[in-house]
C-alpha cells in the first residue's frame, strides 16, 4: 500500500488486554470514533495481528499473563517503529511502565481507571502526531529525491553547457579563421585587381607591384600591426585606381608638366579612387589612405590640404613609397631619377612634403636593405623557374610581362603550378625571376 493510500485510510487501532470486559469497555469508548478497531487478548495474538495487517496505534494493558505490556510494546517498537503505543497501567505497575517507556518508547501511559474523554483526546493527539511525523518524513524524502534530481539535472545542464560552450568556441575559432582567411583573400584580390589596372597602364608606368613590395617591407621591418599592414598593402595595390578614367596621353606625361584640365584631372585621381572603393566595407580604410596619399606635410597637397599629423599615418607612408617609385619611373619629373637620386630628393623635401621622422625611417630602410632592388632577407631565394621546388612559398608577388598577376605573395608552390609556370614562360618567350622561401622543415 502506498504512502498516499496509508495517509488517506482510516486509522487502525489494536486493543490488547487479557480481560474481555476491558476490551469491551475500550470498544465502547471508541465506537463513535473514525477508527478500525482490532482486539487481542494477549501479546502473542497481538503480534500475529501486527504481522497480518497494518496497525497505526496499539493500546495495551501493562499487566498480562505470559507476555506483559512492556515486553509486547518493546517487540512492536523493534519490528514496527512507525506504530505508536499507549500503555494502560495501574498504580502498582510503575516498574512495568518505566520499562515500557525505556524499551517500548511509548507515546503515553494512562492510569486505570481512565477518563473516557481523556482517552479519546490522547488517541486523537497521538494519531495527529503520527500523521504529522509521517508527513514530515514524506516531505523530507520528497525533498531529498528532488534535491537528488536537481543535482542530476544541474550536472546534466553543466555538461550540456560545457559541450555547447565547446561547440560555440569551435565555431568561433572557425569563424575567426574564416574571417582571417577572408581578410587575406581581400589583399590577394586587390593585387589581382591591381594587375588588371596594369593592363590599362603603359608597361613602364606599372608601379603598383613595386609600391606594394615597399610598404610590405616597411610594415614587416617596423612590426606594424596586422590591420595597418593589410590596409597599407591594399591601398598600395589600388592607389592609382582613379587613373583608369584618364586618356592615354596623360599616363606618359610627368605630373610636374601638367596644367589646366590635365592637372585638374590628375589631382582628382585620389578622390576618385576612394569613391570607387567606399562601397566595399573591408576596403574603406584602404580607400581613405588612397584619398590622402597626395597630401603634403606642409598642407599644400590635395584633395583636402591636410597637414602634418592630420594626414593618416598610412597615407604618409604610401606617399613616400609612391613618390620613390614614380620618381624612378619618370611619372613625376621630366626624367627618370636613379634610385639614389630619388632617395636624396625625398630627404630634400622632408618636412615640406613628407613627415620628417617617417621619411628618415623610410630612407634608412631603403638604404640598409637596398629596397626596390631586392629585399634583403636571408630567408628569401631569388631563383628562375627551373630551380623551383614544391613547397617553396612566394616571398614576393610575380607579375607577367604585361602586368598580370601570376602568383601572389604567400602562395605555396606545388608541382602542377611549377609546371604551369614553366610552360607559360615558354609560351610568352619570357624569363621570370622569383623571390621564394624554402619550405619550413617539419617539427621532429
Amino acid at each position: 500500500m502506498s504512502e498516499q493510500c496509508l495517509e488517506a485510510a482510516t486509522p487502525t487501532l489494536l486493543l490488547v488486554d487479557d480481560e474481555e470486559n476491558i476490551l469491551r469497555s475500550l470498544r465502547r469508548v471508541l465506537r463513535n470514533e473514525p477508527y478500525t478497531l482490532l482486539t487481542a487478548n494477549g501479546g502473542e495474538q497481538a503480534l500475529d495481528l501486527m504481522k497480518a495487517q497494518h496497525v497505526d496505534l496499539v493500546v495495551s494493558d501493562a499487566r498480562m499473563p505470559g507476555m506483559d505490556g512492556a515486553t509486547l510494546l518493546a517487540e512492536i517498537q523493534q519490528h514496527w517503529p512507525d506504530c505508536l503505543s499507549i500503555l494502560l497501567t495501574g498504580y502498582a505497575d510503575i516498574s512495568t511502565t518505566i520499562r515500557a517507556i525505556n524499551e517500548g518508547q511509548i507515546y503515553r501511559y494512562i492510569s486505570k481507571p481512565w477518563d473516557d474523554d481523556e482517552l479519546r483526546l490522547i488517541i486523537r493527539q497521538a494519531l495527529d502526531y503520527q500523521f504529522a511525523e509521517r508527513e514530515r518524513q514524506r516531505l523530507e524524502r520528497l525533498t531529498l529525491a528532488q534535491n537528488q534530481q536537481l543535482q542530476e539535472l544541474n550536472a546534466d545542464l553543466e555538461n550540456r553547457v560545457r559541450a555547447r560552450t565547446a561547440e560555440l568556441q569551435e565555431v568561433a575559432d572557425m569563424l575567426d579563421l574564416a574571417y582571417a582567411e577572408l581578410k587575406r583573400s581581400y589583399v590577394t584580390a586587390t593585387e589581382v585587381f591591381s594587375s588588371l589596372i596594369n593592363q590599362r597602364l603603359p608597361r613602364d608606368f606599372q608601379t603598383n607591384g613595386r609600391v606594394v613590395a615597399l610598404v610590405k617591407a616597411f610594415a614587416q621591418h617596423h612590426e606594424l600591426d596586422e590591420a595597418t599592414s593589410r590596409n597599407l598593402a591594399m591601398a598600395a595595390a589600388l592607389y592609382n585606381l582613379g587613373k583608369l578614367t584618364w586618356k592615354d596621353s596623360l599616363f606618359t606625361r610627368p605630373s610636374d608638366l601638367l596644367y589646366k584640365e590635365d592637372l585638374d584631372q590628375y589631382r582628382r585621381y585620389p578622390e576618385l579612387g576612394e569613391s570607387l572603393l567606399m562601397t566595399l566595407e573591408p576596403l574603406r580604410e584602404a580607400a581613405m589612405l588612397i584619398r590622402h596619399h597626395q597630401e603634403r606635410w606642409n598642407g599644400s597637397g590635395f584633395p583636402d590640404h591636410l597637414r602634418e599629423m592630420e594626414i593618416p599615418f598610412g597615407a604618409r607612408l604610401l606617399r613616400l613609397a609612391v613618390d620613390f617609385v614614380e620618381l624612378q619611373q619618370g611619372t613625376v619629373l621630366a626624367r627618370n631619377l636613379e634610385r639614389d637620386e630619388a632617395l636624396k630628393l625625398l630627404q630634400k623635401f622632408s618636412g615640406r612634403f613628407y613627415d620628417p621622422e617617417l621619411c628618415e625611417q623610410f630612407v634608412s630602410l631603403c638604404i640598409e636593405q637596398k629596397l626596390d632592388t631586392t629585399l634583403a632577407d636571408d630567408t628569401v631565394l631569388v631563383v628562375d623557374t627551373l630551380k623551383l621546388e614544391p613547397g617553396m612559398v612566394m616571398a614576393r608577388s610575380l607579375y607577367a610581362e604585361n602586368g598580370t598577376l601570376l602568383l601572389n605573395e604567400g602562395k605555396e608552390l606545388d608541382a602542377w603550378l611549377i609546371d604551369k609556370l614553366i610552360k607559360f614562360e615558354a609560351t610568352e618567350s619570357a624569363s621570370y625571376t622569383l623571390h621564394v622561401r624554402q619550405p619550413q622543415p617539419e617539427a621532429g
